[in-house]
């Protein structure tokens, strides 16, 4: 009556201030409590056993410093960041970008690490003993070199001094969800980077992975994955190691985008086959199709496949083959073969591939380039080709759909060079008078991809595609 507010209403503003105050203190403050652990010869810690990676919590840093000798440590990481505060294990680049070295040989596990699978990589992202078993989530790994986790390697672990597996990765993720690694080099491992089916939403990205795999053995690759939704984008797959007859780049994702790589060597550049271990994959729908777009593919001469990409399954279960499409877009693709070249390997007439606005040279004629092995589905649009080039070497089985293929005036050197800068050098940008350089129509792309960036080459970093009024064929859009 005298204008004063009701005495029943200050409970219920206390409770509301008591409220908030509860929300904020259960709030996480990972900020205030992030940790920055530096690891270097002029440090306070001089070896990664003396990082707490069983205590990483959202937020901290690992910082490696780079030194002339390598590493000797191997670990496990079976934590969680958030997608505000990842955990980041990070490489400081020496004065000359040199990378911090891994080395797995003689690697010794930090006294307190207990976790399985130990001979499978030199960092392994996935279970344990302890610290206490969990999905590990939003860990970015950057800047690294890491190399010898392969057979006829030991290290010592919880079992004493233990051989690798054959299989053994520079990087092995068992299960994790949220990964990046970038800027990292993977090289002398039996698989260089390896993801298992329990794996989700990882990014590689800009890594140098060469001289992997097993002489006499066509089950170790560059890179061998089975992830719901993985992307490579501006990697450098370099050629295997001597006598090993992987594949560059073997994957049985679901959600797979490979874009702005430059991918050489390997008894196939791709292989994207079917879900092996992850049946839950072939559900998803993501899995049939998958996007390659923006890369250089190099075949070389020798007793490898001389296939360049494989679409499908290799289980014999047709029923779980990736049916398509497989967008093949923009890409520039250089076989030094003298004999045949095979553009597709289609398991079966089930699968389609689109290819659109891609650049095919080989070095022999172009009768030895065929589009098909002997099955499949593929439509054609605004491609470069050789002159004389074939549908399939064989009998087809399947289809080959062709609009607009661009092929110089017969008889001319128009009709089999396509005008790179220089061939021999590996510089595949075509001339600004070049044969090839022709206005395309637009890929048939479906978002969100959109082609923004040029691979790197081994002279120079990924950059930046200019911007096209008119989209020309292959990887590069710049001239020099």
């Amino acid at each position: 009556m005298n204008g004063s507010p009701p005495r029943q209403q200050a409970p219920a503003r206390l409770w509301t201030l008591l409220a908030g105050l509860a929300a904020l203190l259960a709030s996480p403050l990972p900020s205030a409590r992030a940790e920055t652990y530096r690891i270097g010869p002029a440090e306070t810690r001089t070896s990664l056993a003396q990082v707490p990676w069983d205590r990483l919590l959202p937020g901290d840093i690992v910082e490696i410093v780079a030194r002339p000798e390598p590493y000797r440590n191997k670990f496990v990481l079976c934590r969680r960041g958030t997608q505000a505060e990842p955990i980041i294990i990070r490489g400081i680049l020496g004065p000359n970008g040199e990378r911090p070295i891994l080395d797995g040989e003689n690697a010794v596990t930090p006294p307190g690490l207990n976790f399985w699978s130990e001979k499978r990589g030199v960092i392994k992202i996935g279970g344990a003993n302890h610290p206490d078993d969990t999905m590990p989530a939003w860990i970015t790994i950057e800047n690294l070199e890491i190399t010898n986790a392969r057979h006829d390697v030991f290290f010592l672990g919880r079992d004493g001094l233990t051989e690798y597996a054959g299989n053994a990765s520079a990087i092995y993720v068992e299960k994790g969800e949220n990964l990046v690694f970038r800027n990292c080099r993977f090289h002398h491992c039996g698989n260089g980077f390896l993801s298992s089916h329990d794996t989700k939403s990882i990014l590689v990205e800009g890594c140098h992975i060469h001289d992997n795999g097993v002489a006499g053995s066509i089950l170790e690759h560059n890179s061998y994955t089975e992830t719901e939704g993985i992307t490579f984008q501006t990697c450098r797959f370099g050629p295997l190691v001597k006598g090993a007859g992987g594949t560059a780049l073997k994957d049985r994702s679901a959600g797979l985008v490979v874009r702005y790589n430059w991918i050489e060597g390997g008894n196939r550049q791709l292989d994207l086959v079917d879900a092996q271990e992850g049946e839950h994959l072939r559900g998803k729908a993501e899995y049939d199709s998958a996007f390659v777009y923006g890369n250089v593919l190099v075949e070389y001469e020798g007793k490898d496949n001389n296939q360049i990409v494989h679409f499908g399954g290799d289980s014999g279960i047709p029923a779980n083959n990736r049916q398509g499409p497989l967008w093949f877009c923009n890409n520039t693709v250089v076989s030094f073969r003298k004999e045949k070249t095979c553009l597709f390997r289609l398991s079966t007439n089930r699968q389609r591939v689109e290819a659109q606005n891609n650049i095919v040279y080989v070095e022999a004629e172009g009768r030895m380039l065929s589009i098909l092995d002997e099955t499949g589905d593929a439509h054609l649009q605004g491609n470069w080709f050789k002159e004389g080039w074939k549908k399939c070497h064989g009998d087809i089985q399947g289809s080959v759909t062709d609009n607009d293929t661009l092929i110089g005036k017969k008889g001319t050197e128009a009709a089999t060079d396509p005008g790179f800068v220089n061939l021999a050098g590996l510089d595949f940008r075509l001339r600004a008078n070049a044969a090839a350089r022709q206005p395309r129509p637009a890929t048939g792309l479906p978002s969100p991809h959109v082609l923004t960036i040029e691979p790197p080459t081994p002279t120079r970093p990924a950059q930046r595609r200019p911007a096209e009024t008119v989209l020309f064929p292959g990887a590069f859009g710049s001239v020099p």
